[in-house]
């Protein structure tokens, strides 16, 4: 805004200041030296100005007050975690330990473990650092979840009095207050009727959770107003608590006038197994497979196409090939066993992939199978695919890329999960584990944790350098059990001891890399033992 005695203050103005607030702006870029006088004296302009600027502003009119922020009956952390959580948000590094220079913790790597465990006790946000906190979940949208969660009502209440927070209310349904209880029917129904998209999102979500058959009320009442992409999002929510109650639902949605729709209802459909649209695929893919060979669909007709497969192949796959593995894919794999005469599922991939029968097809087969084990989530079939593990990341019984691999773990126990990672790390290292590291779960205890470890020293004494594993050791810093942290810090003497064969100075990079390792163990050690709750204080666990 202009000055309220801007004509007084170009009167006052002396030979050498510039006249405008744009011309000091040029001085500064430009330099003292090219536009005359000296830094100290554009610094003197520059604050006379300011003062100038603020002692004419007229002030404004008074804004209501707002009301008071509600209440929060959650308890706060312990005081040492929520100084810790201070020290997490400002991002500072960790003091103290005696670390090389580069071996401190990034702190800001374990700002999603504190947060998490935080709400899995039943904590709430301290009330001076939900700003921050707010601030961090605007900067990092991984964080968004949890952050609002423990921020809780107060952070909502915040959100609407800072435009840059406002984030927090579009990922909030209700944004304006709190949410409905699902129960609440009156309130759902309004909110559903009344809401914005994402709010809309959002409550399909949390009814579902709770109730999935009224989450299959609410969004029948509106399904044929919806948008086609909103009525995807909509279709997508139905994941959660998918059962065969969802089916004629889903059957109805086949027909809908959207392609994306169509495919979404399929592929849902194919995750029922008990669904008519995959006993129809299973009849389909049978016709096509057994011991005597493979003879893909000579074409792709009207039923086909209504139960979701896609006539059109992607560039360079033949039609023939692509509509076998979409059969494939969406047909359950129990099917399978009666047509191999009651094989088990690792003899029946064996079968497909050295017995010849499937020749020129096994490729096909065999991804179409891993893609219908992920969907149908079939711990058994999976472990059949995966193969074991020591078998080479790109051969096996059929096997396919590591991502692949991936996501058929996924449906596996967690401690079967974990072992077979274990043993992939033993047999081939960490150069090709990152993918296979990331869906174990956290901490990495036990047999994973110490193969993880024993990679890494191979890799050190192999003469390596750690940043060709820094995807791992990144990992390894937020997920390895804090109880490896002592057998690690022998390991950061290394370089006294260094192999002949090993490359010159790699060691003095390996100590400094489980240097920060270690410090890192032992913060998030420390870390949880400051969140615990006190004893006695009945807060969850």
């Amino acid at each position: 805004m202009e000055d309220a005695d801007s004509g007084a203050e170009r009167g006052a103005r002396g030979p050498a200041e510039p006249a405008t607030w744009e011309e000091l702006v040029a001085t500064a870029l430009l330099g003292t030296a090219r536009r005359g006088g000296s830094p100290q004296e554009l610094l003197d302009a520059a604050a006379l100005r300011t003062v100038r600027r603020r002692a004419g502003l007229r002030p404004a009119e008074a804004a209501l007050r707002p009301p008071p922020a509600p209440h929060d009956p959650r308890p706060a952390p312990p005081r040492a975690a929520r100084q810790r959580l201070a020290q997490l948000l400002a991002g500072r590094a960790a003091t103290g330990g005696g670390h090389r220079r580069g071996a401190a913790p990034d702190l800001t790597e374990l700002l999603p473990q504190w947060l998490a465990t935080a709400e899995r006790h039943g904590y709430r946000a301290p009330s001076e650092l939900v700003p921050a906190l707010l601030d961090a979940a605007r900067a990092r949208t991984d964080l968004r979840p949890r952050a609002l969660a423990l921020a809780g009502a107060r952070g909502l209440w915040l959100a609407r009095l800072n435009p840059e927070w406002r984030f927090a209310l579009r990922a909030t349904a209700g944004g304006a207050g709190q949410a409905p209880d699902p129960t609440d029917g009156p309130a759902v129904a309004r909110l559903w009727e009344e809401g914005l998209f994402a709010e809309r999102v959002a409550l399909l979500g949390r009814v579902r959770a709770h109730d999935p058959a009224a989450a299959l009320r609410l969004l029948g009442t509106t399904w044929p107003q919806e948008r086609a992409e909103d009525r995807l999002m909509f279709l997508d929510s139905l994941r959660v608590g998918l059962s065969p109650a969802d089916e004629p639902f889903l059957e109805e949605a086949l027909g809908d006038r959207s392609r994306n729709v169509r495919a979404t209802a399929a592929e849902l459909l194919s995750a029922l197994t008990g669904s008519a649209l995959a006993g129809r695929m299973a009849v389909r893919a049978l016709a096509c497979v057994g011991p005597d060979g493979v003879e893909p669909p000579a074409e792709c007709d009207a039923g086909m196409a209504r139960d979701g497969v896609v006539r059109r192949p992607p560039a360079g796959r033949g039609e023939r090939a692509w509509w076998l593995g979409q059969l494939v894919e969406a047909a359950p794999l129990s099917c399978w066993r009666e047509r191999f005469a009651g094989l088990a599922p690792e003899r029946i991939v064996e079968l497909a992939v050295t017995g010849g029968w499937a020749e020129g097809w096994a490729e096909e087969l065999h991804a179409a199978w891993c893609r219908a084990a992920v969907r149908q989530r079939d711990a058994a079939w999976s472990k059949a695919l995966l193969g074991p593990p020591s078998a080479p990341p790109a051969a096996g019984p059929g096997t396919a890329s590591l991502a692949e691999r991936a996501k058929l773990l996924e449906t596996l126990p967690e401690g079967e999960r974990a072992a077979w990672v274990a043993g992939f790390v033993r047999a081939h290292g960490l150069s090709e584990a990152f993918q296979l590291l990331g869906v174990c779960r956290v901490p990495w205890a036990g047999e994973l944790g110490r193969a993880v470890v024993d990679a890494l020293e191979a890799a050190r004494e192999a003469g390596s350098y750690p940043w060709s594993f820094s995807g791992v050791m990144g990992l390894a810093e937020r997920c390895l059990d804090p109880a490896e942290a002592d057998h690690l810090a022998a390991l950061t003497v290394a370089e006294a001891q260094a192999p002949a064969e090993a490359t010159p100075g790699a060691d003095a990079y390996w100590a400094e890399a489980f240097g920060r390792l270690v410090a890192t163990l032992r913060l998030r050690a420390a870390m949880l033992a400051e969140l615990a709750p006190p004893a006695g204080s009945g807060g969850r666990t």
